[in-house]
């Protein structure tokens, strides 16, 4: 069974940094790829950042440069480092975990950046 737990969500000024943590139980942490994604009411879920088991990452265009997605293997945490914040950043995020094609979330975390 895999649960996850997202922290560190809050609210910031525009131009400020969050760094958001997410804790990862079970056994297979390490062989998964792991994510970030938001929503905001009314939006679908949006894709943030990812790194996959290999290391590579991908970012949204419209994060790339002030975000930066890192995993710890050995203590199960995925982290989303966001800095330069914008209004439009505004959103729950949510710790996503994929593994053998099953996807697995978080309770997600809000994180408001004002303007």
């Amino acid at each position: 069974q895999v649960q996850l737990a997202e922290s560190g969500g809050g609210l910031v000024q525009a131009g400020g940094s969050l760094r958001l943590s997410c804790t990862a139980s079970g056994s297979i942490f390490s062989d998964s790829g792991l994510g970030w994604y938001r929503q905001v009411p009314g939006k679908q879920r949006e894709l943030v950042a990812t790194v996959a088991r290999s290391g590579s990452l991908y970012y949204l265009d419209s994060v790339k440069g002030r975000f930066t997605i890192s995993r710890d293997n050995a203590k199960k945490m995925v982290y989303l480092q966001m800095n330069s914040l914008k209004p439009e950043d505004t959103g729950v995020y949510y710790c996503n975990l994929r593994y053998g094609g099953i996807d697995y979330w978080g309770q997600g975390t809000q994180v408001t950046a004002s303007s």
